[in-house]
């Protein structure tokens, strides 16, 4: 969480913005960021680590376009879990290196479902075959599967 007093300035900004979409792929990135921005490497990254330390930004990674390497096969697992272990069973399912996703959603009347995992692979057979073994893990056996027909829209928050 960021600092009250702490705040961001132009040139933070700006780094966040020209970053925002993507750093170049090539053997020193931040250096050619630092060049378009008339910096050095060393003020990009520190301003990056400056920026996470105050909580602005929670994490600087890697997004992939898995469809477009193949991956086509995306499971919204929902489970139905007791409340008294939710949290148990959501630590042990966001464990599974399969799961992109783990979140708690509230239950309606209709749809008993709490728990969700996103599960994305080659094969809707693969994704089955993580569900159940994240039902033998947690020993809950009430899911369901709901696979993505296709993507609208995939971007992050945006400056």
């Amino acid at each position: 969480m960021s600092d009250d007093n702490v705040q961001m300035d132009e040139l933070d900004i700006r780094i966040l913005k020209f970053t925002q979409d993507g750093i170049p792929l090539t053997h020193s990135p931040f250096a050619d960021v630092a060049k378009e921005l008339g910096m050095t490497e060393e003020d990009v990254v520190d301003r990056i680590k400056h920026l996470q330390a105050n909580g602005f930004i929670r994490r600087f990674g890697a997004s992939i376009g898995h469809r477009a390497i193949g991956i086509t096969a995306n499971a919204m697992c929902t489970w139905n879990v007791p409340d008294e272990l939710v949290e148990e069973v959501g630590a042990v399912m966001a464990g599974f290196t399969e799961v992109t996703h783990c979140y708690e959603r509230p239950r309606y009347p209709d749809w008993p479902y709490n728990l969700f995992t996103m599960v994305h692979s080659y094969t809707r057979d693969d994704c089955e075959r993580v569900a159940k073994k994240i039902s033998i893990a947690t020993g809950i056996s009430d899911y369901n599967l709901l696979y993505s027909v296709r993507e609208f829209k995939k971007t992050g928050v945006r400056l």
